[in-house]
């Protein structure tokens, strides 16, 4: 379940009880009357079932209680409590199965904020990733995928356009058009420096065989990047983040970016543009598959309890 805490002013007071007292999924509603001193207002509290969490907050925008006044939720993870269990088992659907939409957006919007942290991540990422193509590392490379951050910024666009939210999608399309020129960018002056000192060499390059997937793109490429776009969109919207793991395991993007940057920088463009392209098919592949799994997914809310196995 969800804790529902709203700050309100006192005109706002009796809709927003009303509100709540109108949704089957609500429990333990609170009034502390005078309690918010800025804004100055009432505060009203409740337990809510996940279900029915996002028409709620939507009938509570549209009373304007999030310009004059403030709603925020928090996760429960142990209710006990025999009114919020009947509340839970009124609302339609299952928990696992609600998206909720604000929850949503601001996760995205946390993790696909340019900043110097994000930049910092992919650019180490890249770095370990060449590293991986200049030993032949499987396990560096692996280290990698699990390092970038890029899959947060690639959700928060499948959010922009499923919800046509273009200005949602001004902020991650900003931190993947700076972070990955100046990731690769600063691998490739590490490139160099290894290039000048004789740890890499264009014959090293060419005889790796535990990572040539890196480069080797075609339809299984575009598959996985579906597959893994749709587990991490799902994992999102599920709260499963331990989930969130495997699929930077699975999805080449960092690696292919450092491979194209070793690449070029040695004279393979041969390989390097094969990355490249490597690189784009994931990227588009995710982004797609996210907005699939969040066009497809709300309607799993509809589905009444009852007619569950």
């Amino acid at each position: 379940m969800l804790h529902v805490r709203i700050i309100t002013p006192e005109d706002l007071r009796d809709d927003v009880i009303g509100v709540l007292r109108s949704e089957v999924g609500v429990a333990n509603l609170l009034l502390y009357p005078g309690a918010a001193l800025d804004p100055v207002g009432d505060e009203i509290t409740a337990d809510v079932a996940r279900e029915c969490a996002n028409g709620l907050i939507k009938r509570l925008k549209a009373l304007d209680v999030q310009h004059r006044g403030a709603i925020t939720l928090q996760v429960l993870d142990t209710v006990l409590s025999t009114r919020a269990h009947a509340a839970e088992d009124d609302a339609e659907g299952d928990p696992a199965d609600a998206l909720l939409w604000d929850e949503l957006i601001a996760r995205t919007r946390e993790e696909s904020t340019l900043s110097v942290t994000f930049v910092t991540f992919l650019t180490l990422a890249c770095l370990i990733a060449a590293i991986g193509v200049v030993t032949d590392s499987t396990v560096t490379v692996v280290g990698a995928m699990v390092l970038g951050p890029e899959f947060g910024p690639l959700a928060a666009v499948a959010v922009a356009i499923v919800q046509r939210r273009w200005d949602l999608a001004r902020r991650p399309l900003l931190a993947l058009a700076v972070g990955f020129p100046v990731a690769m960018g600063i691998t490739a002056l590490a490139a160099l420096a290894g290039e000048a000192i004789g740890w890499v060499s264009l014959d090293i390059v060419r005889k790796v065989t535990q990572v040539d997937f890196i480069f080797q793109v075609g339809p299984v490429s575009l598959v996985v990047a579906l597959l893994a776009g749709a587990a991490g969109m799902l994992s999102l919207v599920s709260a499963k983040s331990a989930a969130l793991v495997g699929v930077f395991i699975s999805v080449t993007t960092v690696p292919a970016a450092g491979f194209a940057v070793v690449a070029a920088i040695l004279g393979d463009w041969d390989v390097a543009g094969k990355s490249a392209a490597q690189l784009v098919v994931n990227l588009l592949g995710i982004v797609v598959a996210g907005v699939a799994v969040l066009v497809i997914r709300p309607r799993g809310n509809l589905i009444p309890r009852s007619a569950q196995t």
